[in-house]
């Protein structure tokens, strides 16, 4: 019996090395490596890495990692998999944003939900919470929390810290909702519907916020999977895209305790505007613009 269970074994292994090494060109269309060939080409004109998105769509559909696609390429899909799979292929072709299909985006490590009820969080807006997360405050206000993601990286790295996430969109507060149970700090973070710092918080040592900053006319010229697609509220600024953050600084000298600060995502070329508004409302505070990692204009910094 030993005998034949290796002989089994060895015969299995021979048969894996086998189909490893078969060219992916000659496997079925069915197959996931077939599959991922027809994909990637229609995804060209909408990504700069179309096989990475064949792949996490097609890992999406299969409820299973990249990792497990490239280890069983010759792997065939049930039918009613790939009719899913080409859906999703043809969505994401058509400029719909790969999150709002996959329903999921990682942002500083974390997993987060996504809908298109909420603005995706992009890798630059980790720099407004490596700054805050220096800071280390007992207390925060979260303004414009989307999706929560500022607020749910920060009370997991600050397990002391106390957020008040605000939120004017009861679909996008929904959305942070979950987030928040899913990280399991809904006993830290408290979501309140507002707008802006109305209902007006309890004091806090620092206030956060990805406000809408991008100028009214500069919306029409968005990419497609932008423009289209994410919630314009959280995009759209205003005439000069400093609307919002000029109510949130006028507002705010109400809710911060003595020395507390700000810290507010801009544009890239907003640094300089955003910097003198700053001084209209905090003539005597200190006022630094950080940029993110490309180097561009990111963080406005409010040390009162």
């Amino acid at each position: 019996m030993a005998t034949i269970l290796a002989v089994r074994k060895e015969n299995q292994a021979l048969e894996a090395e086998s189909l490893a090494s078969t060219p992916r060109h000659v496997l079925p269309a069915s197959s996931v490596a077939g599959a991922l060939a027809q994909a990637s080409p229609k995804l060209d004109a909408v990504t700069d890495t179309p096989l990475l998105e064949a792949e996490v769509l097609l890992a999406h559909v299969l409820d299973a990692s990249r990792a497990m696609l490239l280890a069983y390429p010759e792997r065939i899909l049930a039918t009613n998999q790939l009719i899913d799979y080409q859906t999703l292929v043809h969505q994401r072709a058509s400029n719909y944003p790969l999150p709002y299909i996959t329903g999921g985006v990682e942002f500083y490590g974390l997993e987060f939900e996504v809908a298109p009820e909420v603005l995706i969080p992009r890798p630059e807006t980790e720099t407004l919470v490596d700054l805050a997360l220096a800071r280390r405050p007992e207390t925060i206000v979260d303004v414009g929390t989307g999706s929560g993601c500022i607020a749910v990286a920060l009370a997991a790295h600050l397990p002391q810290t106390t957020i008040c996430a605000i939120e004017i969109s009861p679909a996008a507060l929904a959305v942070a909702r979950r987030n928040v149970e899913r990280h399991n700090v809904a006993n830290r973070v408290r979501l309140i519907a507002g707008d802006v710092l109305n209902p007006r918080p309890s004091p806090a040592d620092l206030i956060v916020s990805n406000p809408p900053y991008i100028p009214t006319g500069d919306c029409a010229s968005l990419p497609i999977s932008i423009r289209n697609h994410e919630p314009r509220q959280a995009l759209d600024g205003g005439p000069d895209g400093l609307a919002v953050i000029r109510r949130l600084l006028a507002q705010a000298p109400a809710v911060l305790k003595p020395e507390g600060a700000l810290l507010i995502e801009i544009g890239a070329d907003q640094g300089e505007a955003a910097s003198r508004l700053a001084h209209t409302y905090f003539p005597e505070a200190a006022i630094r613009v950080h940029p993110d990692l490309a180097g561009r204009d990111r963080v406005l910094e409010i040390q009162t």
